[in-house]
């Protein structure tokens, strides 16, 4: 039988239970409590506050790579629109918000890290009704960064197509914290012992990875990228054409699977893997079987523009 305890004992019933992933938390940020913490155990969220229970809120993640921190202001921005899409006023201003995310990166004191942003409809109740909640949950975090080894950029990565479909447009669109289909794609991928999963729409056009985009170089050169109507654009992608676009001829259009098996290249794009390239594709090769040179310049000129631009910690 389940144990009543008075509030004491149950904090410290509370902080001392397991919690797998804690060493990998530097600081965060509770807009209800108004203050930056340093000790995981403290990471806590209301049960009742919709984003936990109802999928209802936003998020942004970006990275820190020796201590200078990549595409603040493209993050935010898109934060803002995918909050007005579903209706969602932040507790505090979008300036205030973008402190935060300097200022919780810095009291983490990391060289390299990921920064999230998650923005909620917030505690009320475990109804739906938006109504329920009096005011928006915002919570900021800085916590490890995973990187692949360069090893794995050398030689490339596979890639199938997935079971589970893209989303619908008006969701895919939005950065919403319901990634339920990227969990499942990711979950596939594994399974089926492939590095990354492929979503494609309800025509059978290329929609995007569980948490990347998806471009292809066709066998002239050009660059390939699905139009944003059933993918999130993304920030290290749209940041990438930029940087890129005097180098090579770039088109957004749809893109069918047949392409991807034609392709000269075919990579990823993302905020924690820069540029990677897929060699194989249900395990038939991609061209020659080695990284492109397409992908291998984005990586560069993006990891270059990082030191050069990233905001300095």
């Amino acid at each position: 039988m389940a144990r009543v305890l008075d509030a004491d004992a149950y904090l410290h019933a509370l902080l001392n239970a397991p919690r797998p992933g804690m060493g990998q938390v530097h600081a965060f940020y509770d807009h209800s409590v108004g203050a930056i913490c340093r000790d995981p155990r403290m990471m806590l969220m209301p049960w009742d506050d919709h984003l936990v229970h109802r999928g209802d809120g936003v998020f942004e993640s970006m990275k820190f790579i020796d201590r200078r921190l990549y595409q603040v202001d493209p993050h935010v921005e898109r934060l803002k629109r995918s909050s007005k899409a579903i209706h969602l006023l932040p507790p505090c201003s979008w300036e205030e918000i973008r402190e935060l995310i300097v200022e919780v990166a810095r009291a983490g004191d990391r060289e390299h890290g990921m920064v999230r942003v998650l923005l909620g409809r917030g505690p009320g109740g475990f109804g739906i009704a938006p109504e329920e909640c009096p005011r928006p949950s915002l919570y900021v975090v800085a916590y490890d960064i995973h990187r692949k080894p360069e090893a794995v950029y050398e030689r490339g990565v596979t890639a199938f197509k997935t079971s589970i479909p893209a989303k619908q447009p008006y969701l895919a669109t939005i950065k919403s914290i319901d990634y339920l289909p990227n969990v499942l794609m990711k979950r596939e991928a594994a399974e089926k012992g492939y590095d990354f999963p492929i979503c494609f729409d309800e025509r059978g056009f290329l929609a995007e990875g569980a948490t990347e985009n998806v471009c292809i170089v066709d066998q002239d050169g050009r660059l390939h990228i699905p139009e944003f109507t059933n993918a999130l654009a993304g920030t290290t992608l749209m940041r990438a054409v930029d940087l890129i676009k005097g180098e090579v001829e770039i088109m957004f259009r749809g893109i069918r699977e047949s392409e991807i098996r034609e392709a000269k290249e075919v990579f990823i794009v993302g905020t924690t893997t820069d540029a990677l390239s897929v060699v194989r594709y249900e395990g038939k090769p991609i061209h020659n079987v080695k990284p492109g040179p397409v992908s291998r310049r984005i990586r560069e000129l993006l990891q270059k523009d990082l030191h050069e631009n990233g905001l300095p910690l």
